[in-house]
C-alpha cells in the first residue's frame, strides 16, 4: 500500500474538477458514484426487503441505533421483513464513529459471515458502517488495523490517498437523520487515542442504495433532527460559496436552502408532518450534491470535524455554532455571492449571517462554542488540530495559520 498526492479514478466517488483559465470557460468533468438506487416515501421495511432480494444477500447484518432498537419497533420491523436472511444486529456505534466499535461490528459482521449490511440510523451510524465494510475487506481486527487506510492531509492541506482492494461487502441504509453522510464515499471516523477525527475514502464504501422514509424520523429526538438539519444547510451554503462552485451544483444548493428553509420550521412547528419531513430528506440529499462531486467545503465544515472529533461536539451542533461565524468572517471575499443564500432562505437584502443566525436561533439551537461547555483556554488546540483538516485550505477566505481560526473560533466563543 502507498499513497497518491492526486484524486485517482479508483479512489474517489463522484469528482468534478473545476479547471478556470484567463479569459476562457470554465472546464470540468463529472464522475458518478457507485450508488445504484435512492428510494423515497416508501416503506424503510418493505424497501429494504426488495433492495436485499434484488441483491441477492443471504446473510443480512443489522448496524443500528441503540435507542431506535431498545425504545420502538422499527428494528424488530427491519427483522421481521428480512426473514431468514436476517443474521444478526450491532446497536453500539457511539457518537462520531470511534475505531473501537467499528471494529466491533466488523469483527460481530464476520463472525456472522454477512454478506450485507444494512444501516438505521444517524451520520455516526453511516459513517462507522462505511468503515466496517473496509475492515471486512482487509481482515482488520484492531484499532490499530485500520491506519492505513485513512487518508493523510499534509502541512500544505494536499489530501494522500491509500490505494487498497474494494469493498465487497456493500451497505444499505435509511438515514433518520438530516446529516447526509449517506450520499458521500467519505467516512468520519475518530481516533479515541488521538481525539481526532479522520477521513477514510473509497468509491465502493458509498452506499449501494438509499432509502428516505420520513415515518422512521419521527422517533429522532427533536434537537438531533433540526441540527442535522442546519448541517444539511450548511453543506448546501459552504458548496455554493465553494472555491469550486459551478453551475451543476448551484442549482442543487439553492433548491436544498429553499426545501430546508420551509420543512425545518414545519417539523419544528408540528413533529407529525410527514410532508415537510420529506422535504428535509430531500433538501438533505440535494444539498449533497456538491460534496459528492469533490467542491470543496470551507471553514465550518473543517472547524465542525474538530469540534466533534476533538471535543465531542454533536454533527448538527457544530455547523448551528459555527456556519454564521464563518459567513461573516468570509463576507469579504464573497459577500456578494451569499446574498443568493440570503434570497434562497426568503430573506432577500438581509446579510446571511444575520438569516442564518436568526433562522438556527429560531429552532433553538445552540449558537455559540460556550454553549457546549468548551473551555475557551482549550480554543489553542482546537485551533491547531483544525490546520490538520483538508477543508481548512478550501476556505474561500484563505486560512493558513492556526491564529486565523482563533480569529473565528474567538467569534464564535
Amino acid at each position: 500500500m502507498h499513497f497518491r498526492d492526486d484524486i485517482p479514478e479508483e479512489c474517489t466517488t463522484l469528482f468534478f474538477v473545476i479547471r478556470r483559465e484567463e479569459e476562457m470557460m470554465d472546464r470540468g468533468e463529472v464522475a458518478f458514484t457507485r450508488m445504484e438506487k435512492v428510494i423515497f416515501g416508501d416503506d424503510a421495511a418493505a424497501a429494504a426487503k426488495a433492495e436485499a432480494q434484488r441483491l441477492s444477500a443471504e446473510n443480512v447484518f443489522l448496524l443500528v441505533s441503540g435507542t431506535l432498537n431498545r425504545e420502538t419497533d422499527e428494528v424488530e420491523k427491519l427483522r421481521q421483513a428480512l426473514g431468514n436472511t436476517y443474521c444478526g444486529t450491532h446497536d453500539d456505534m457511539p457518537a462520531h464513529s470511534p475505531r473501537e466499535a467499528v471494529v466491533a461490528c466488523a469483527n460481530a459482521m464476520r463472525e456472522a459471515k454477512a454478506d450485507l449490511l444494512i444501516s438505521l440510523g444517524g451520520g455516526s451510524i453511516t459513517d462507522g458502517g462505511k468503515a466496517v465494510t473496509i475492515c471486512l475487506k482487509h481482515e482488520i481486527d484492531t484499532v490499530d488495523g485500520m491506519e492505513p487506510f485513512r487518508t493523510v492531509v499534509d502541512e500544505n492541506g494536499k489530501r494522500h490517498f491509500p490505494e487498497y482492494d474494494a469493498p465487497e461487502v456493500r451497505q444499505i441504509v435509511i438515514p433518520t437523520t438530516l446529516s447526509g453522510g449517506e450520499f458521500n464515499a467519505r467516512a468520519g471516523i475518530t481516533n479515541s487515542t488521538l481525539r481526532l477525527k479522520q477521513s477514510f475514502m473509497h468509491p465502493a464504501i458509498i452506499p449501494v442504495s438509499v432509502i428516505l422514509d420520513p415515518r422512521v424520523t419521527v422517533p429522532t429526538p427533536e434537537w438531533l433532527f433540526l441540527s442535522t438539519g442546519i448541517r444539511a444547510v450548511d453543506h448546501a451554503v459552504e458548496t455554493y460559496l465553494s472555491i469550486d462552485a459551478n453551475a451543476y451544483t448551484d442549482g442543487a444548493c439553492l433548491q436544498a436552502l429553499r426545501l430546508l428553509g420551509e420543512g425545518l420550521p414545519r417539523v419544528k412547528a408540528d413533529p407529525s408532518d410527514l410532508d415537510a419531513r420529506l422535504k428535509c430528506l430531500m433538501g438533505a440529499w440535494m444539498s449533497m450534491t456538491g460534496v459528492i462531486t469533490g467542491s470543496r467545503l470551507g471553514a465550518s465544515h473543517a472547524i465542525g470535524h474538530i469540534l466533534g472529533g476533538s471535543a465531542g461536539v454533536p454533527h448538527g451542533h457544530t455547523s448551528c455554532i459555527m456556519l454564521p461565524y464563518v459567513l461573516k468572517w468570509n463576507e469579504s471575499v464573497n459577500g456578494e455571492r451569499q446574498r443568493q443564500v440570503a434570497i434562497a432562505m426568503g430573506h432577500a437584502g438581509v446579510p446571511a449571517s444575520d438569516v442564518l443566525n436568526d433562522f438556527i436561533r429560531d429552532l433553538d439551537m445552540p449558537r455559540t462554542i460556550r454553549e457546549t461547555g468548551i473551555e475557551e483556554d482549550d480554543l489553542p488546540r482546537l485551533a491547531e488540530n483544525c490546520m490538520l483538516d483538508d477543508w481548512t485550505f478550501s476556505n474561500p477566505r484563505e486560512i493558513r495559520s492556526p491564529d486565523q481560526v482563533m480569529e473565528i473560533l474567538t467569534m464564535a466563543y
